[in-house]
């Protein structure tokens, strides 16, 4: 079985995410969707929050069964160790975005040489979109369907009324 992580805070899942995530199911037989518990981002959804939206957001995907989301802590090459996983999925979504996953994905080969990276871009309709991005939306007021999954932009609404 070859399994793949997908790693990243998702905070919140983007539609740009589920595009990459679905482009990689059809390349592995199992991806888990990592979110990152020691992240430096400054985070409007604790992990636990993170996990369960995910969850949500992939339940119906015909593709859902081939999925599995968790948290982790520490090096990512250590997660992927554990899971047994053989590739590191890694969202493109414009050439600025190239340099640090391309360090990245270097350190990662040094630390563990056996563990691939694969660079997968999202749709070019999706290719915009970021968390922080939608963050910055949301706590406007601004109409979130063309960027996130209905319980993301639910979530997000909540977030921010309490603000």
């Amino acid at each position: 079985m070859k399994r793949a992580i997908y790693p990243g805070t998702f905070d919140p899942v983007t539609l740009g995410h589920l595009d990459v995530l679905a482009r990689a199911v059809r390349l592995f037989d199992e991806v888990i969707v990592a979110v990152a518990e020691d992240s430096t981002k400054n985070t409007a959804f604790t992990t636990a929050e993170r996990v369960k939206l995910l969850q949500e957001c992939i339940h119906a995907e015909p593709w859902a069964k081939q999925v599995k989301v968790s948290s982790f802590h520490g090096l990512l090459v250590e997660f992927a160790r554990q899971e047994k996983a053989v590739a590191v999925i890694r969202g493109l979504r414009a050439v600025s975005d190239f340099e640090y996953e391309f360090q990245l994905a270097l350190t990662n080969r040094r630390l563990h040489p056996d563990l691939e990276s694969v660079f997968l871009m999202p749709r070019e309709t999706l290719s915009f979109i970021s968390s922080h991005l939608v963050r910055e939306l949301a706590r406007l007021g601004a109409p979130l369907a063309d960027f996130v999954p209905a319980p993301a932009a639910q979530a997000l609404r909540q977030h921010y009324a309490k603000k």
